[in-house]
């Protein structure tokens, strides 16, 4: 008998045992992240109430930077086009992506090979996307003036509204891979009997998918949009290589905004408050789209299906 309670309570001593390990292999990325993340945060925010021009000595000034900063005229100008190019590359994104998404989980043929095509831009750095976009659209040495196409010789970084354009078509032309395979991972997940009960009503392939497909699409949708509208908060290197925040300051977003303080300024404390509102900005994006996903983002797509 006593042999036959060892037996069975061996498997609890050893879930025991297990659970003392398994949280120390949270430590390394614990550490990890308070290295490369948090303290470098804390050093920002503390940064933000002193003043240095990166030669001198650091000198506490306490909410002068903030003050600075805050009654800037220029960061309602840069708060504004960071949203727009927010809500503008996430409108475009979002409805390619899923279209893309959902028509790569399908059975088409030659899709693997057309799977691995469309994920070729998520693999460029941004700046090399940048540098080939503004040699394309040259005026004078691009791909209109070659092909003696009058459309493509307008001078789309020379005009704000059109240098905009550019800035949100070439975003979405690096990111929308990513999205698309998201939403080829959810697409997949959903049970095969839904669509099959659904041609038995009779309902087509449009019905199906606003019925089926989207609604399942939920908790993939908020993911995509998370890291979608977080992610357009620190857009710099593209921008900053295809118009340098203009014409004018027609593209100069947050992110631009804090390296030209920080680097072509040489204002580090300006540059910090800058830093910590991307931060809070994005936090509260977060925040505000886990509320939006429901008590329990984390629930599985297929609940009550």
């Amino acid at each position: 008998m006593a042999a036959i309670s060892a037996r069975r309570t061996s498997p609890a001593a050893a879930s025991r045992r297990g659970g003392g390990v398994l949280p120390w292999l949270a430590v390394p990325a614990l550490v990890a992240f308070a290295v490369f993340a948090l303290i470098p945060l804390i050093g920002v925010l503390l940064l933000s109430f002193t003043s240095w021009d990166t030669l001198g000595e650091i000198q506490l000034t306490g909410f002068d930077s903030w003050r600075q900063v805050l009654t800037d005229p220029g960061l309602p100008h840069a708060l504004w086009v960071t949203f727009l190019i927010m809500l503008l590359s996430w409108g475009f994104q979002t409805p390619a992506s899923i279209l893309i998404g959902v028509f790569l989980a399908g059975h088409q043929r030659y899709r693997e090979l057309l799977a691995v095509l469309y994920f070729i831009p998520l693999l460029l750095s941004s700046a090399a996307i940048a540098i080939t976009f503004k040699a394309l659209l040259d005026p004078n040495f691009g791909l209109g003036a070659g092909l003696g196409i009058d459309f493509l010789t307008q001078d789309w970084l020379g005009e704000p509204g059109l240098a905009f354009g550019v800035v949100i078509f070439v975003v979405s032309w690096q990111y929308i891979p990513f999205h698309s395979l998201l939403y080829q991972g959810g697409v997949r997940q959903i049970p095969r009997s839904l669509y099959e009960a659904a041609e038995l009503d009779g309902a087509g392939r449009v019905r199906m998918f606003f019925s089926i497909t989207l609604p399942q699409l939920k908790y993939t949708i908020i993911t995509s949009s998370t890291l979608m509208l977080v992610g357009s908060l620190t857009f710099f290197d593209l921008i900053f290589v295809l118009t340098e925040g203009g014409p004018g300051d027609a593209t100069r977003a947050l992110a631009l905004d804090m390296y030209k303080r920080g680097f072509q300024a040489n204002l580090m404390g300006a540059a910090c408050v800058i830093g910590v509102i991307l931060v809070l900005v994005g936090l509260g994006l977060a925040l505000l789209l886990r509320r939006i996903g429901g008590r329990d983002p984390y629930a599985s797509q297929l609940e009550g299906a």
